[in-house]
């Protein structure tokens, strides 16, 4: 369990404090644009806008500013108001280039870093709109909407992080990920919604403790700037900039180098389905659907109330895959975990017969945002090799993570939803019934190669009525922690990679809530603690048996053993490795029925030994039922087929090597 530090609560410095300028200084015409650079944002290859727009401190003829630059096509006059004007909206004009960019810009002298501002648009119909930078780093902390002049600049400690990544973030490398909302994962007030750690006290808390678990990875829910808590994160204004609900972008930074140096990968969730409609974000930004299709049958989204990206349009496509450019570059991410992508690629997602307009072939799918998934992926691939980008992706929709010069979509993962429901369905199940859904739990490997999946058990899965994990369980308490061991050992051994959710590795009693730190008290409970180290067990397991890795996304790592007891519901596999002398064998009993001396049919092996039990009285098993010593005979000399026999526990999974 993390220890709390009784720490005086940081706050960070009030931007006014940092710099407070009264100026009339004119805005200089500057620009920091080629030809080259227009083109190429119009035509939607610009991939690198935030070296361009938003605000920059620069130089100019030897004096020290902030080089202003944003897209407002449509309106007819720009004027940067902030602090450092007394909010004026008439005394810093910005000029429109005159090459029908739409950009507006201009060098403002002696605005240094940490100012707040905003841009004042007069705009299509004589609409007067005061809107944050779409390419702001760094923004005042919410309920305050202003964006904050700022640089994203970093030195960097993760060199030998970043020279073994390719390793490190392999499909053929343990891939297990731990999923966190910065927010509530631990609060210095556990019961003020409005109290939240700073980047640097999440990192003294949160990298040990991920170490400690042994999970490879971890995924931040949405950390780009969001109004509202509510949201989890997935409505944002600031797609680049972190949020300063716990600090600045370089304590931001620093975090994600902190997990580096510690050998985690840092994936983010990133959000380029949709935008909310706040009145400084990107909705209407000119006073017009500038960032937004204007057609609402592709611009509207009807499930989060919110509006969809104008996937057609150049600019727009410039904007968003510099955005996830972004995070790669000057953040070190280690991937991007894309969100909603049903909802990108069909055009009837949760619409109704005649609230959706078919494509120009007469088909369901929105053929800009399948070409502009395409690009992203291929650009994100040739600058960041190393990374991996995950599709949260819930339908049948063929080859998302298959190579586009194969006609895919070109995501390195994609989350096996299939998977998710059909697991937890079997698992709520009374054990008795269990031998009459069997297909249920096998039929994930009909389909699983058709994919590179990753298994999510994810905060969707606890929240809205849904339960805890450990209340889907079925039975008495003890039932209920040995069933959610024994789908946690499923998990860790079936094909792919893994995803957990905060709170999941301790069996959570409440559903998560954003507005509350996690239920760390639960942890001195004997079986609470159980299943943590639990967790953290086949977390090493998942990492040092090559058998669990090396082949998990293609055939030769998986062989189904016995599915000819269906009454019993005891199922066994294999995992297999490069290596023969590696492979593992995985017994699950799925019933309260203890199953001593099973009898279990292998090839080419004589020795066994167990490596795992689920039933370990240190994870709060019964730690009765377990296989000191495993007895073979040889049935085939020829096949070399042996008969093993093996102690089974109730509701217990057993690992043999």
């Amino acid at each position: 369990m993390p220890t709390k530090k009784i720490t005086k609560k940081l706050s960070p410095k009030k931007y006014e404090e940092i710099h407070f300028i009264d100026t009339a200084q004119p805005v200089w015409n500057y620009s920091l644009f080629t030809d080259e650079d227009i083109k190429n944002f119009q035509n939607g290859t610009h991939y690198s806008l935030y070296n361009l727009l938003g605000n920059k401190q620069i130089e100019v003829l030897n004096t020290w500013g902030t080089y202003f630059a944003v897209w407002a096509p449509n309106a007819t006059q720009v004027n940067v108001t902030g602090y450092f004007n007394k909010w004026s909206k008439t005394s810093h004009k910005l000029k429109v280039r005159l090459d029908n960019s739409g950009i507006w810009e201009g060098f403002i002298p002696n605005v240094h870093a940490g100012e707040a501002y905003k841009y004042h648009i007069k705009g299509y119909k004589k609409a007067k709109l005061d809107k944050g930078d779409p390419f702001a780093h760094f923004w005042e902390k919410r309920p305050y909407t202003a964006s904050i002049t700022w640089q994203t600049n970093y030195n960097w400690n993760d060199k030998d992080w970043m020279k073994n990544r390719k390793k490190n973030n392999s499909l053929s490398s343990p891939f297990s990920v731990y999923e966190v909302h910065l927010a509530s994962w631990m609060r210095p007030d556990k019961n003020d919604e409005e109290s939240y750690n700073t980047y640097e006290q999440i990192t003294e808390q949160l990298v040990p403790y991920v170490k400690q678990m042994g999970f490879t990875h971890i995924e931040l829910m949405p950390v780009m700037e969001h109004p509202f808590d509510g949201s989890w994160g997935y409505q944002g204004t600031g797609f680049f900039a972190p949020t300063s609900r716990f600090g600045n972008p370089q304590a931001f930074a620093a975090m994600i180098d902190a997990f580096h140096q510690n050998n985690i990968g840092v994936i983010l969730d990133w959000v380029p389905s949709h935008f909310p409609y706040d009145a400084h974000g990107l909705f209407m930004f000119d006073g017009t659907h500038t960032y937004e299709y204007a057609d609402m049958r592709k611009g509207f989204h009807p499930d989060w109330n919110s509006y969809i990206f104008n996937y057609k349009r150049g600019e727009v496509k410039s904007f968003l895959i510099s955005s996830a450019r972004f995070w790669c570059e000057q953040f070190h991410v280690d991937g991007l975990r894309v969100d909603a992508v049903s909802s990108m690629l069909r055009l009837d997602y949760s619409r109704k017969e005649g609230e959706w307009e078919p494509n120009e072939f007469g088909g369901n799918g929105n053929l800009e945002a399948i070409a502009f998934i395409k690009d992203l992926n291929e650009t994100l691939y040739r600058d960041f090799p190393d990374i991996q980008t995950i599709a949260e992706e819930a339908t049948d929709w063929p080859k998302i993570s298959k190579p586009t010069f194969e006609d895919g979509l070109g995501f390195g993962m994609k989350w096996m939803m299939g998977w998710m429901h059909d697991t937890l369905r079997y698992f709520k199940r009374d054990n008795h019934f269990r031998q009459f859904h069997q297909n249920e739990f096998t039929f994930s490997m009909m389909y699983f190669y058709d994919e590179n999946f990753m298994l999510p058990l994810s905060h969707d899965e606890v929240v809205h009525g849904k339960s805890p994990m450990i209340y889907k369980m079925p039975g008495d308490e003890w039932q209920k922690f040995a069933n959610l061991r024994l789908l946690y050992s499923y998990m860790y051994t079936h094909p792919g990679a893994k995803l957990l959710f905060m709170g999941n590795e301790f069996a959570a009693t409440n559903e998560w809530n954003y507005k509350s730190e996690l239920q760390w008290d639960l942890l001195h409970f004997v079986s609470h603690g159980g299943m943590k180290y639990c967790v953290q067990k086949l977390n090493e397991l998942y990492r040092n048996e090559p058998a669990l890795y090396e082949n998990q996304f293609n055939n030769e790592g998986f062989e189904w053993i016995d599915l000819n007891h269906r009454k019993e519901s005891v199922i066994v596999y294999k995992r297999k490795g490069k290596k023969p002398k590696d492979d593992v064998l995985i017994i699950l009993n799925m019933t309260i029925v203890v199953h001593n001396n099973w009898e279990i049919y292998v090839h080419g092996k004589n020795k066994w030994k167990e490596i795992f039990n689920s039933d370990s009285k240190e994870f709060w098993g019964t730690g009765d039922v377990y296989n000191p010593n495993i007895k073979t005979e040889l049935i085939d000399k020829p096949s070399k087929k042996y008969k093993i026999k093996v102690h089974l526990p109730a509701l217990g999974a057993v690992i043999l090597k």
